[in-house]
C-alpha cells in the first residue's frame, strides 16, 4: 500500500483485489524505528470495510507492545513486528496470538538471523526486510538477506515448524525468482505492482515463478 496513491486508497484497493492480489501489507512507520511517518490505526480502519482481503500490518515502531492492539482492534489479520524493537518479543507475539490473529516477526538486512532464533516457534511469519526499513522503492539487497531466507526455510523444516517466510522490499519480476528459490512465499511488492501498466499481468508473473519453483 505504501507505493499506491493514498489520495484514492479505496479505488487502489479495488484495484488489487480486481488483479488478484491476496495480501494488502501496511507498513506503518513511526518516525523513530525508521525515519518516516507513514499512518496509524486510523487508517487501516478506514481500509478494513473497502476489502475481504488480508490486511497484513507490518508495524515499523519503536513500541510495538504499546499499540499492536489498536491495529487488531482496526481490523489487522496479521500484524508484524520487529526484533530490532524495544520490546520484549516473546510477550508481544504471545500476545497478538492470543487473539487468534497472524503474528509476524521481522529482521532487517543488517540484523544477524540468530537475532530471530529464540522466537521462531512462536510465530506465524517471518518477513525478511530484503531492503533498510523507511522508505519504498529501494534496490533489492540479495546478497545480505538471501543467506537469511535461507536458513529461516532449513529451520523450519529441521524443527517441523510451520510460519510463512515474507519477504519484502524490491521485490518484482525478477528478484522475486531469487526469493522464491530461497524459500520465501509470501512475497510483498510495491512499486511492481501498483505502479505496473497492467497489475494483474504483473501479479500473474510472480504467482507463475512460485509455481514453477
Amino acid at each position: 500500500m505504501l507505493a499506491s496513491d493514498w489520495s484514492r486508497a479505496a479505488a487502489e484497493i479495488a484495484r488489487a483485489e480486481a488483479a488478484g492480489g491476496d495480501w494488502l501489507h501496511l507498513d506503518v512507520m513511526d518516525g523513530h524505528f525508521v525515519d518516516n511517518i507513514t499512518f496509524g490505526p486510523q487508517f487501516v480502519a478506514a481500509l478494513r470495510p473497502h476489502t475481504r482481503m488480508d490486511l497484513d500490518v507490518h508495524l515499523m515502531i519503536e513500541r510495538p507492545d504499546r499499540y499492536w492492539r489498536r491495529f487488531w482492534e482496526a481490523g489487522a489479520d496479521g500484524i508484524t513486528v520487529h526484533v530490532e524493537a524495544d520490546h520484549d518479543c516473546h510477550e508481544t507475539l504471545a500476545a497478538i496470538r492470543s487473539t487468534g490473529r497472524r503474528a509476524g516477526l521481522a529482521i532487517s538486512p543488517d540484523t544477524p538471523f540468530e537475532a530471530v532464533l529464540p522466537y521462531l516457534a512462536e510465530i506465524d511469519l517471518l518477513l525478511v526486510m530484503t531492503v533498510r526499513p523507511g522508505f519504498g522503492g529501494q534496490a533489492f539487497m540479495g546478497a545480505e538477506t538471501m543467506p537469511k531466507v535461507a536458513a529461516a526455510r532449513r529451520h523450519r523444516e529441521d524443527h517441523g515448524l510451520a510460519y510463512h517466510i515474507e519477504v519484502d522490499g524490491g521485490i518484482d519480476a525478477e528478484t522475486c525468482h531469487v526469493a522464491a528459490g530461497h524459500g520465501a512465499n509470501v512475497l510483498v511488492a510495491g512499486t511492481a505492482l501498483f505502479r505496473a501498466p497492467d497489475m494483474a499481468d504483473a501479479i500473474r508473473s510472480m504467482r507463475q515463478v512460485q509455481e514453477i519453483l
